[in-house]
This record gives structure tokens, sequence and C-alpha cells, in this order.
């Protein structure tokens, strides 16, 4: 007498439903399940009246580096079903797969890529084989659509016989061995059980259908798993989706479905597994009709014809696969992109799963619920994507402390998110003036963000302590002033002023021996944001303005050696003179903006540095009013003078334009200098020349060069009207050549 083995796939409603009328007829005193054994006392939480799947049971390091391994459960789960059902009738049930701190060790997705293709390709030939498109057609085809126990038994029983052959003969050997020695501990564990006194054919093991020949075998290789490397885990439930389901799918692991599975699920225990086509038509059409797409009753039943016709072709009734080709002809009028929404929508869905309070979680993770309790973000838990803006100004409206600050402690909390990497809250980049109370959020919760929540357990048992860890962590590595500035900043928006402080010295110190410009306006830059902040979100920022001062100071004096590179480097120092000139505007009262723009003159009237630098400069300049108009004519007569290499006056143009080009658009003379230049070039240094024009002209909107070709006109002699016609015209063969030949031409390392 042998226990009886059912085999299964892992999320299928029909196994699940044939599993369920499985226990009733044989009453088992004992149901075990392949699932990791230690997670054995996850059950009780699992089956808990409150708790909503789809979850997952998930097995983590106690030590880095942190590794996973998640087992997801729906609804229709069949380990899920037994567990209720365990439960229900006083049965004893227990996991009895390898322990979780060995199976974590043979993660598949450790090993290499080319490896894991085999077994994908294995299904592939499988849906080849029996003439359907994929796999999943092939499944729910082929089993999905059994409705005796008897005939589903002997189907999964011998697809599991054919599969094991063909994953012995073409799969992976490491899988095969690891497979082996699972089967080897679950025959251990289903005998441990018969020897504490259940009868065999008491005894349910739901499992894999792959698993059934083995665990029925008279005989199979006994491995000693105390011999077997472990790593030192811990357990804990979490909430999963509906969309993580569907991204794991393949045997096992997932469907690619779950939300029309779950439709089916309804259906089977309805008894009318026949209603699922109408069911599902109609959701769709519901979901286009929500959307302003209104398709009528008659397309529906159009389309549930069609559905069931395409099925006929094959025996059956129609599949996901049938019916979303029928929805496609009759709702979507022949294109899927009109109904692709509403399939998703149907077919996958937005559920997220729920525990109860005090369900076996990390500290980390309680403390994340607690937040999300006490600053009224419960209703952001959803995997739609929702944005929120907050002012971080007290609201002077509210009684207590903590309702007139609670924008502001919802930023600390998405911040201190943001530096764990946990990805809850995710900025949204905008421009408002003014706007330094302001911020604005995208909040989605899916399965990740748990995971990311327990692999930031061994920072600390709190958010807040977990952030301070991690930042501590990232200061103590930093080697420049601009990665310590940056960590400032972050302690700032993260509202630790202990991090913040650290950091400062940090920063204070490594400026001692920093010259190098770039990074030097890295800190600047950072630096100059928090103090622009002043004490909107409540912390002190005056202690950072004698240290902007000194850098701003070191960042002047190093300006003319830094603007002696390549035009790779050039841009880099660009980048730091725009924030050296904005933070001498935003920051005047504090820093010596008069040395900076004397510095930036010496570097426009140097011949010897960079330039793209010295146009840039002195566009800067013209944009202070800091040079006239007779300097900036005896500038432009220099650098566009004849003789001048194309790479120093076109390249000065260039600087020049980046910085200030509507300051050039009313000056008539510059452009006449400009044209005056290029004809003195020959056609080679023209063709150099030309691809700084055409990087200085990458800036300008349509109207811009529709004003300079205005301005060009004058000079050769032509109106308006003539130099707008000319630009409209199409190109002509000669012209269009002379182009393609410009695009060919060898531009070397410009």
């Amino acid at each position: 007498m042998k226990p009886h083995i059912f085999g299964v796939r892992h999320l299928s409603p029909v196994a699940a439903y044939h599993l369920e009328t499985l226990l009733e007829q044989i009453k088992p005193t004992a149901v075990l399940i392949e699932g990791p054994s230690d997670m054995s006392g996850l059950i009780p939480d699992i089956t808990r009246q409150k708790t909503k799947p789809p979850i997952a049971m998930m097995a983590y390091t106690t030590e880095l580096p942190i590794n996973t391994i998640v087992y997801p459960l729906a609804e229709y789960s069949p380990e899920f079903r037994s567990m209720l059902w365990a439960e229900q009738n006083d049965s004893h049930v227990e996991f009895i797969d390898l322990p979780s701190g060995i199976s974590i060790l043979f993660d598949r997705s450790q090993e290499d890529e080319d490896i894991e293709k085999k077994p994908i390709n294995i299904y592939e030939r499988i849906a080849s084989l029996s003439d359907e498109s994929d796999y999943e057609t092939f499944w729910e085809r082929s089993f999905e659509q059994i409705f005796s126990l008897d005939n589903y038994r002997a189907a999964m029983d011998a697809f599991a016989l054919q599969l094991r052959e063909l994953e012995q003969h073409t799969g992976r050997s490491s899988e095969w061995e690891y497979n082996q020695i699972r089967e080897s501990y679950m025959r251990k564990q289903i005998n441990r059980i018969i020897n504490e006194g259940h009868q065999p054919d008491k005894v349910v093991v739901i499992t894999g259908a792959f698993h059934v020949p083995a665990l029925l075998a008279d005989s199979f290789p006994d491995v000693d798993v105390s011999a077997l490397p472990k790593r030192d885990v811990s357990l804990t439930l979490m909430p999963y989706s509906n969309f993580k389901l569907s991204s794991q799918s393949g045997y096992g692991a997932g469907n690619h479905a779950p939300a029309y599975f779950h439709m089916m699920w309804n259906c089977l225990k309805d008894l009318n597994r026949e209603k699922l086509t109408a069911y599902y038509l109609t959701n769709i059409v519901s979901t286009l009709r929500a959307s302003g797409t209104y398709r009528s009753t008659a397309e529906v039943i159009e389309a549930t014809r069609l559905a069931s016709a395409l099925a006929s072709i094959r025996n059956s009734i129609p599949t996901l696969k049938d019916l979303r080709d029928a929805a496609t002809v009759c709702l979507g009028n022949g294109d899927f992109s009109v109904i692709v929404d509403a399939c998703t929508l149907i077919e996958i869905g937005t559920e997220i799963g729920e525990l109860p309070d005090g369900v076996s979680q990390t500290s980390i993770q309680e403390d994340f619920i607690r937040q999300l309790k006490s600053l009224k973000l419960v209703k952001y838990r959803t995997s739609e994507v929702k944005p929120i803006q907050l002012d971080l100004r007290e609201n002077r409206r509210v009684k207590s402390k903590d309702a007139a600050f609670l924008d502001l402690h919802r930023s600390f909390f998405f911040h201190r998110l943001q530096v764990l990497g946990i990805q809850f809250a995710m900025p949204v980049v905008y421009t408002q003036e003014h706007a330094s109370w302001a911020e604005i959020w995208n909040v989605t919760y899916n399965p990740e963000v748990e995971i990311q929540l327990i692999e930031s357990t061994l920072l600390g048992e709190t958010i807040e302590l977990a952030t301070a860890y991690q930042l501590k962590k990232e200061l103590s590595k930093c080697q420049n002033i601009g990665d310590a500035a940056r960590l400032v900043r972050a302690s700032y928006m993260c509202g630790m002023v202990e991090m913040m402080e650290e950091a400062r010295n940090t920063v204070a110190f490594l400026s001692t021996d920093s010259a190098d410009f770039v990074e030097n306006t890295h800190a600047v830059d950072e630096l100059c944001r928090i103090v622009l902040f002043g004490n909107v979100r409540g912390l002190d920022t005056k202690t950072l303005i004698p240290l902007v001062e000194r850098l701003f100071l070191r960042g002047t004096l190093l300006l003319l050696e830094a603007a002696s590179c390549n035009n790779d480097r050039a841009k880099e120092v660009m980048v730091g003179i725009q924030v050296m000139n904005e933070t001498a505007t935003a920051l005047y009262e504090y820093v010596n903006e008069t040395l900076w723009y004397g510095m930036l003159t010496e570097l426009y009237q140097h011949d010897d540095r960079n330039p793209l630098l010295s146009g840039y400069s002195c566009g800067i300049l013209l944009e202070k009013n800091k040079i006239d108009s007779r300097s900036l004519e005896e500038e432009v007569s220099r650098c566009l003078s004849p003789g001048i290499s194309p790479d120093l006056g076109a390249g000065w143009f260039e600087g020049l334009c980046l910085s200030n080009k509507y300051a050039l658009l009313s000056r008539t003379y510059l452009w006449g200098k400009l044209d005056l230049y290029i004809t003195t070039l020959s056609d080679e240094e023209f063709r150099r020349a030309l691809v700084f024009l055409r990087r200085s002209f990458s800036n300008f909107s349509s109207s811009d060069r529709s004003k300079v070709a205005e301005i060009l006109g004058g000079i050769w002699g032509y109106d308006e009207l003539q130099v707008s016609e000319y630009l409209n015209d199409t190109l002509t063969t000669t012209e269009e050549t002379i182009i393609d030949e410009l695009n060919e031409f060898d531009f070397g390392d410009i």
C-alpha cells in the first residue's frame, strides 16, 4: 500500500479543483506538500482567516551576500487549497522538500544563461509537437480542460514520465542531480510520516507532476542531506502580486495570466467552466467601455461564437489564446492594439495580497508597515502607480505637530527608502519656480519592495537605523569631495542631522587635498542646493555656508588650470563653470563673485586655453554685462580673424553659443565676422569648422535658426522672403551630394 501522490502544476486551478475532490474522498490524516520543510512553521499564518493571496513564502540569508528564494501562492494554488483543507479538517500538514538553507544554494538564477535555455527549449518542443503556438496554450488545452479526477491524474502521470525522459536526455545535468536529491529527501519525509503512525492510504502528497514517478518508485537513491552545504536563513511571509506571478511564468514558477486563471477557478467552483468564455469577453468589453471605447452586446455574442468555433477545430473549449483571437477580431476590429490594455487588466490584474497584523515578518518590514499607517500612506500600497504631491511647509490649519508636518515626514521617509534602494516611492523630476517646499513622487507597491526591505534587514532593525548605517558605509568609502557632498545632501533630505554633520566634516577634510576643479564644483553644487532650501525641511543649513565659501574660492582659483584641457574634458569643466556661475548668482551674499567674474575675464582673454571654454566664459560675462559691445567686437575680430585655425575660431564660437545664444541674435556684426571668417577657410578647414558650427546650432530652435538666416540674408543682400523661400526649397541633387560628402568626411578625434 502506497500513499496518494498527486501531481500538480503549482498554479493550476484545475489541479486545485481535483485535489479538493480527492481530499474530500480520502479524508487523509496527513497532507504533505512539496515546499521547503523548514517553512512548515509558516502554515498557520498562511491559513489565517485574514490572509489574502497572492502571498509568498520567502527565505533569505542572514549574512552577506543576501540571497533569497520565493515560493508564491495564489488562491487557486493546489498547495494553498490543501493547507486550507488540512486546517479545516484537523489533518496534519507540513512541507517535505529540502530545507531552504540548502536549496538556496541551488538557485537557478546563478547558472549560466546558455544552460538555462535548455529546459525552456523542452517546453517549446512540446508545444511544437502538439501543434500549438506556445506551451501555455498546450497546457491549458491539454490539462486545464480535464474535468474527470481519474482522467486528470492519468494524464498528469503520463506527462510526467515523458517529461522526465526528455529532461534526463536533453536538460541540465545539474538540474537532474538536484531533483534526485530533492526526491530522495521527500521520500524520506513521506516514510517518516508513515512510521509515525499514519496509514499510507490516509497520506496525500502534493507535488509537481515531474516528481510523481520518483516518489512512486520502489527504490530511490539515498542522499545524506547532512553532508550538503547550507547557509543560515530566516523565513518570512510577504504579500505578492498578480503582476509578479505573471512575470515568473514557466513550469512550477507561475502563470502568464493569473487573473484569467482566477476567473477559471471561480467558474470551476460554480460547477460551470463553460461560462468562462462569456465571463472573459464581457469583462473585456466593460473595460473598453470604461476607457471610452464602446462595444455592443452583439459584438460580444459574435466574439463568443468565434472563440467556440476556433476551439472546436481542436475539439476543445476555448483557451485564452482562442478568446484573445476572437476578441481581437470582433472587439478590436482586427487590431490587437485596440484591446491590449483591456486584455492586460483582465488577464493579469492588479491584485496584491494581504497579511494580517502580527504575521511573521522582519523588524524592518514591521517598521515599514507602521510608518505607512502613521504617515497615512496605506492607500498607496497598491500595484497602481499613484502620484503624491508634498508640501513641506508647516500646515497651520491642524492642531497636532505630527499633522502639521505630515508631508515633511513623508518626504524624509521616501528619501530614506531611496538610500536603501527600496523602490516604493520614486521622485518625479519637475521644475517650478520657488518650489523648494514642493515634491512630487510616484508611489507604487510590488513584491520587490518586500524583498528590498528584507535585504536591508542586516543594515538595521528600522528604516531610520538602516539608512544611517548605509550612509555611514558609503561615507567611509568616499575618496573625493563630490561624493562626500552628495552624502551631505542625502542626509539632509532624509532628515538625519547627525549624519549630515558627519558628512560635512568629511567634505571639509577631503577639501584640503582637493585640486580638481570638476570635483570641487560637484561639491559646491550639492551644498548650494541644501543652503537654498533654507529651513523648509526644519534643519539648520547655515553651518554649511562657510564650507561653501571655501569651496567656491578654491574652485575660482582652480579654473584657469582646469581650462587647459581637451574638448572631452572641456564639457565637464563647462558644467562646472555653469555650477559656479549659478552659485555666484544664488549665494552672492556669501561667495566672492567679483573674484569669480575676474577669473572668467582672464580665461576668455587667454589664447592658450581650450577655445570652447574661452568662448563659454565670454558668453557668461556678456550675459552679466561684464563685457561692453566694443570689447566684444574686439574679441570677435581677434578670434574670427583670417589665419585662425577652425579648431580655435569655430570652437570659440561654439562655446559662445552654448553659454548665451540669445545675446548673439541681436548683434549683426558678429554674424558678419563669422561669415567673413568662413570665406577665408580652405575646403578642408571648412569641413573641420562645420563640425563646431553644427554643434553650435544644435541647441537653437527653429525660430532661432530663422532669425540667424534673416541676419545672414541681410549681410548677403537678400530680403527676408527670399531667405525663407530658399531655406524651404527642396534640396537639389548637387546639394544632397555635397551633404553626403560632408557626412562621409573623417573628422578624426574632433
